[in-house]
C-alpha cells in the first residue's frame, strides 16, 4: 500500500498510538497557566548542575525517563530516540542520548522539532521498523540567549516582537497501535490518542532578516503546510478541532491567521498557539514564548491530556522552525523557516 498521499503527506495504515508523555519545566514556565500538566517544575535554571546546557541536558534526559517510566517499558525496549535542540550541533540531544543509551538519531529542525521527530517516529513504527519511539526536544532561556544574541550579563534590551525561549523539554513515546494497554494497568498513559497523518513541511522564505522577530518568519512556513495538508487529505477547518502551532508568539499568529484568510481559509476561531498560552500575563511577556522546549511541553503536557479527556477529537500540531544561524543571520542572509505537522485524534480502536 502506498502510503504517501498528495504532495508532501502520509496516511498512516494503523493510527500510531501515543503512550505516554514526560515534561519538564523551568520556574517561569511553571508559574503559567499550564502548571498542573507539567510532570517536573525545576526552582531554577541550573537545576543541580554547573551550567545552563548542561541544565537543559539533564530536563532532556529526565523528560524521555518519564515518558518510558509511565508506560512501564525499560529503557533498553525502546527501539529509537529521535530529538534535537536549539543548541550547535544539538549537544543537548547527543549528550542526553549518551546517558539514555538508546538508539538515536539526532534531528535539527529548530522549534520544528517536536513535530518533526513526531512524524518520523510515526513513519518508522507504521513501516514496520520499530515497535516504539521516543521522541524528544528542549530549549533553556538563557543557553538560546548566549548563543543567538547575547549573554544575559550584558543586560540587551528585547524588541517588541522578541518572544521568549521557553526552558523545558518535552518527550512522547510512540508505539504500533495494536498495544493494548490499559489504563487500568498503568494509571499515567494515553489510552485512546493516534497519529493517523502527517505532512512534511518545505523551506519557506520571505525574506525576514530581522531575529528578533522569529513569528514573521515562521508564519509563512505555517500556512505552506497547512495549506498543503489540506490540499493533500481532503480535510477541511471543519475537520479540526484545533490548530496548534508551536511557537510563533502573538506577533506570528495574528500574521498566520492573516496569511490564510487571504487564501480563503479561516483559522482564527480554532488557532492556538503553544507559546501564547505557556505564559501567565504577571510575566510581562507580550510576545509569547518560542524554543524547541516550547511546544515539546505543551503539547506532552497539557494538549494530550486534553485529548485523551474527550475535550478534543482531532487536532493538527504543527511546529514551526527558523533555520538560521547566528554566523549567517550577521552576514546579511534571511531567515528560511518550515513546519511540519501530524495530525492527533483520539480515537477507540
Amino acid at each position: 500500500m502506498y502510503k504517501k498521499i498528495g504532495r508532501q503527506s502520509v496516511a498512516f495504515k494503523e493510527p500510531v498510538r501515543i503512550l505516554s508523555s514526560g515534561t519538564v519545566v523551568g520556574k517561569n514556565e511553571g508559574k503559567g497557566p499550564l502548571s498542573t500538566f507539567f510532570d517536573v517544575i525545576v526552582n531554577d535554571d541550573m537545576w543541580g548542575t554547573d551550567s545552563f546546557e548542561k541544565c537543559e541536558r539533564k530536563m532532556y534526559e529526565q523528560a524521555v525517563r518519564i515518558a518510558v517510566q509511565k508506560s512501564g517499558i525499560e529503557l533498553n525496549g525502546v527501539d529509537y530516540l529521535l530529538g534535537g535542540d536549539l543548541l550547535n550541533q544539538i549537544t543537548t540531544a547527543s549528550y542526553a542520548a549518551r546517558e539514555l543509551e538508546i538508539p538515536f538519531l539526532g534531528l535539527y529542525g529548530a522549534c520544528s522539532t517536536m513535530a518533526e521527530s513526531s512524524l518520523l517516529g510515526a513513519m518508522l513504527i507504521d513501516g514496520g521498523f520499530a515497535n516504539t519511539v521516543a521522541c524528544a526536544a528542549s530549549s533553556n532561556f538563557a543557553a538560546a540567549e548566549r548563543q543567538y544574541r547575547m549573554p544575559l550579563e550584558l543586560g540587551g534590551q528585547d524588541t517588541p516582537t522578541t518572544q521568549r525561549t521557553v526552558t523545558g523539554a518535552g518527550s512522547l513515546l510512540l508505539t504500533c497501535g495494536s498495544n493494548k494497554t490499559t489504563r487500568k494497568e498503568r494509571p499515567e498513559i494515553l489510552e485512546h490518542v493516534y497519529i493517523t497523518h502527517g505532512t512534511i513541511g518545505k523551506v519557506v522564505d520571505f525574506g525576514i532578516t530581522d531575529a528578533n522577530n522569529m513569528g514573521a518568519a515562521m508564519a509563512p512556513a505555517a500556512m505552506d503546510t497547512l495549506l498543503r495538508h489540506f490540499e493533500d487529505t481532503g480535510r477541511t477547518i471543519d475537520d479540526y478541532d484545533l490548530i496548534i502551532t508551536g511557537d510563533l508568539g502573538s506577533f506570528g499568529s495574528e500574521m498566520l491567521i492573516n496569511l490564510c484568510k487571504g487564501r480563503g481559509v479561516d483559522i482564527e476561531s480554532k488557532h492556538i498557539d503553544c507559546g501564547n498560552i505557556i505564559y501567565s500575563k504577571e510575566l510581562n511577556i507580550p510576545c509569547g514564548g518560542s524554543g524547541c522546549g516550547c511546544s515539546g511541553v505543551v503539547m506532552g503536557g497539557y494538549l494530550l491530556k486534553r485529548l485523551d479527556a474527550c475535550d478534543y477529537s482531532r487536532c493538527f500540531f504543527m511546529a514551526t522552525g527558523a533555520l538560521m544561524s547566528p554566523t549567517v543571520n550577521m552576514q546579511g542572509e534571511s531567515i528560511a523557516s518550515i513546519a511540519h505537522g501530524v495530525s492527533i485524534e483520539r480515537l477507540v480502536i
